[in-house]
């Protein structure tokens, strides 16, 4: 067993959670503020107060993850990143101050206020992520010692753009679906279902923009499905649960929908990963500097030991997430100490 291509699958099998967990989190959070009434909005926030933060964990734990691993990877990444991982995390933390804020005051104005700080701040997360996998696609700047060359206004070009874009309506799908899964029959949920069919076509017609440009500008995007020919069954699966949701949808089975869209999330991150391998930061430049999953990896002892560490406390984590979501489980409903 290759130990660095497992650590490499490790940190897909992290990001893949996180966009799953955080994903339908933040697509609420761009929702949030088409609900027509202060009812709607509570229910869209209750809907995921019990677990938001649970959730946001995976993103932390991905950090880590890199930083033990790949060390040289994280510091590039972190220094090369610096102003839009600010953005990002001061977009979180505004997230969370509103969610917790806007119920401490019965005031229309306060509440509209921290209504529209949890909407642009799940709006500006969802669309950094994309932005960052977009530049992870088409390469950043690197000197021969892994050290950024790129500037910031280097990390918003027209490829990444559009990946944000593609992020933001997949989020926006993914919590539009959770949200006709949790919410109870009434007509906020009757909203939502009509917003499905929006987000969901929104996200077709950028999905498929995204994947033609991304053949076009990132010729090595395609050249590890040569090496690997049973990825192409990702594509497939990915084409049928998207394809899926809309179908499921019509027929009333929410459950379903969500399932597909979660499908749909993983595949994409699988694809991101396998287009991205062997590299964790590639380079835009001729010569081709980059780092690799062997340039930028810890020693090969301290990755066995983390595995180790992995194999014994990741069941732990995912036991744990799954008690929090079952006793969650069920529609929404508001209470004395609801949002």
């Amino acid at each position: 067993m290759d130990i660095h291509v497992t650590w490499f699958c490790l940190l897909g099998l992290l990001l893949a959670g996180y966009a799953v967990l955080d994903g339908f989190d933040l697509g609420v959070g761009i929702l949030h503020f088409l609900a027509r009434t202060d009812l709607d909005r509570r229910l869209f926030i209750n809907s995921i107060g019990p677990i938001w933060d649970g959730n946001e964990v995976w993103l932390v734990v991905f950090g880590g993850a890199l930083f033990a691993a790949f060390p040289n990877a994280y510091a590039s990444v972190f220094s090369g990143y610096y102003l839009a991982f600010m953005l990002l995390l001061t977009a979180l933390i505004f997230r969370a101050v509103s969610i917790e804020f806007r119920s401490k005051m019965k005031s229309r104005g306060w509440r509209h206020a921290w209504d529209f700080g949890f909407f642009a701040s799940s709006l500006l997360a969802a669309f950094l992520f994309g932005v960052a996998v977009g530049n992870s696609m088409v390469g950043v700047g690197l000197d021969a010692q892994g050290n950024f060359t790129s500037s910031f206004l280097d990390l918003l070009n027209p490829y990444s753009l559009l990946a944000g874009l593609v992020a933001v309506a997949l989020f926006a799908m993914h919590g539009c679906i959770y949200l006709f899964l949790k919410l109870p029959e009434g007509e906020a949920r009757e909203i939502v279902r009509h917003y499905m069919w929006h987000t969901w076509g929104t996200f077709l017609v950028l999905y498929v923009l995204g994947s033609m440009y991304t053949v076009a500008a990132v010729p090595r995007a395609t050249a590890n499905f040569a090496k690997y020919p049973w990825a192409a069954a990702i594509v497939v699966l990915n084409v049928l649960a998207v394809a899926n949701i809309p179908r499921s949808v019509f027929r009333n089975r929410p459950v379903q929908a969500f399932a597909s869209s979660v499908v749909t999330i993983v595949c994409l991150v699988s694809l991101f990963g396998l287009a991205l391998f062997p590299f964790l930061v590639a380079s835009n430049r001729p010569d081709g500097f980059g780092l690799t999953v062997y340039s930028a990896a810890s020693s090969v002892g301290t990755l066995w030991l983390m595995l180790y560490i992995v194999m014994i406390g990741l069941p732990f984590v995912l036991a744990y997430t799954a008690a929090v979501y079952w006793t969650f489980r069920g529609r929404v409903e508001l209470g004395e100490h609801s949002y």
